[in-house]
């Protein structure tokens, strides 16, 4: 079952009166918007725990650096990867939906997981796991490996979100950690900021600002600049990235420029030639397929929301208002009794930690902080968890195929 879903478009003429109303309760809000309630038409029938995906829809690129056999080359392709996520991650859902909507908030103890197959058996299937491992902050947790070339990619990440003249401004928190075993080599990732433009205008769209910055465990640092169009010059999209090596930041290895919803350019620095290019409009992703909704576990995203979905999509907002708070105060309900018990909700595959070394290496290189009471804690993927889990499943669909052979397997003569 592909992942791909489809729903309306931007606000209705209908309800155009109500996201005047609901423009001017931002507006009035202190706090947190991520917390406010959007009203149904603006919602998306997709969760953002399904966001996770973004990162690996281009396998092929994910993996491209397990390949390469000199440090500098790989940390080039790392950077052309990353930049390559971007379109999905910010400008997808406005190019499919003619705007950018409020993905649903996932609970706590939400899953979404998939597998990229590759077709093609080159370069072996991609896997991804995400899961909502806090709901006060709202945090995603993810990873993402592929064990044909020993790539994985694991981080977590939190948003917080304020109205500021008449763009929403978001702050992303966390960070994400690219590794390939062949090297021993690791990356940290940081996660770009961005504001929603559009709102006045009921179509709103996702730019990003600021920087994201890319340090490798070898010293090569990648730093990319965002920068959005202007009132009288510059392209949507637009940025610029370096790379360089800590033994001599100032000698720029690598510049690439151009848009991350288009054509950008790698230039290797010192003899000024292009040495390689990317369109994004022209690198179809590749699908995502998870279980057929019979099939996933109850906390998975699609079957959880399914009904909540269904109603955003037919545009009956009654349905979807009564089916999202069944949800909602369903896990009211849960918080109450764990907290009653004192009891805490298990995480099936992410472990909160004081220190994770590998980020406090790289993070003292690059200059950043982990952030932990923003996002609930420090939080790594826990491959204990995961073991046992696949072991579990394992058991169990061995079972099953012995009790089914047994079944069906004619008697014995004589018994």
């Amino acid at each position: 079952m592909s992942s791909s879903k489809d729903e309306s478009g931007g606000v209705p003429a209908s309800s155009k009166g109500s996201w005047a109303g609901f423009l001017k309760s931002i507006a009035s809000f202190n706090g947190d918007l991520a917390s406010m309630t959007a009203p149904p038409f603006i919602l998306s029938s997709t969760s953002l725990v399904e966001y996770s995906s973004y990162w690996a829809e281009h396998p092929l690129l994910f993996v491209a650096a397990a390949k390469e056999k000199t440090p500098e080359k790989r940390a080039l392709l790392v950077l052309k990867w990353f930049l390559s996520t971007l379109k999905q991650q910010y400008s997808s859902r406005n190019e499919k939906l003619g705007s950018e909507k409020k993905p649903l908030n996932p609970f706590l103890g939400e899953l979404f997981l998939g597998t990229w197959k590759d077709e093609s058996g080159t370069i072996g299937d991609t896997h991804l796991i995400s899961e909502q491992v806090s709901h006060h902050p709202p945090v995603t947790a993810y990873a993402i490996f592929n064990e044909k070339n020993k790539v994985r990619l694991e981080g977590y990440n939190g948003q917080r979100a304020s109205f500021s003249g008449r763009t929403i401004t978001v702050k992303q928190i966390g960070h994400a950690k690219y590794h390939l075993d062949a090297f021993d080599e690791d990356y940290l990732i940081t996660l770009p900021s961005l504001h929603i433009e559009g709102l006045v205008y009921g179509s709103p769209y996702v730019e990003l600002n600021k920087s994201s910055l890319i340090q490798s465990s070898t010293g090569y640092i990648a730093k990319i600049d965002y920068s959005g169009k202007g009132w009288l010059s510059g392209k949507k999209n637009s940025f610029t990235a370096t790379l360089v090596h800590e033994s001599n930041p100032a000698q720029v290895l690598y510049n690439i420029d151009g848009q991350w919803t288009g054509d950008f350019s790698i230039k290797d620095a010192r003899t000024k030639k292009e040495v390689d290019s990317y369109n994004a409009k022209a690198s179809p992703t590749t699908p995502l397929y998870i279980l057929p909704l019979d099939q996933q576990d109850p906390l998975e995203s699609r079957r959880a929301w399914s009904k909540v979905a269904a109603g955003i999509e037919k545009g009956d907002y009654e349905v979807t208002g009564v089916e999202k708070s069944k949800i909602e105060n369903e896990q009211r309900e849960m918080r109450k009794r764990e907290k009653e018990a004192g009891t805490e909700w298990a995480r099936r595959f992410f472990t909160k930690v004081e220190n994770d070394d590998k980020f406090s290496a790289l993070a003292e290189k690059a200059g950043v902080t982990a952030e932990p009471e923003k996002t609930g804690g420090i939080w790594v993927f826990d491959q204990d968890k995961f073991n046992k889990l696949k072991n579990e499943k394992i058991a169990k669909e061995t079972a099953t195929a012995t009790a089914n052979a047994a079944a069906a397997a004619p008697p014995v003569e004589g018994a």
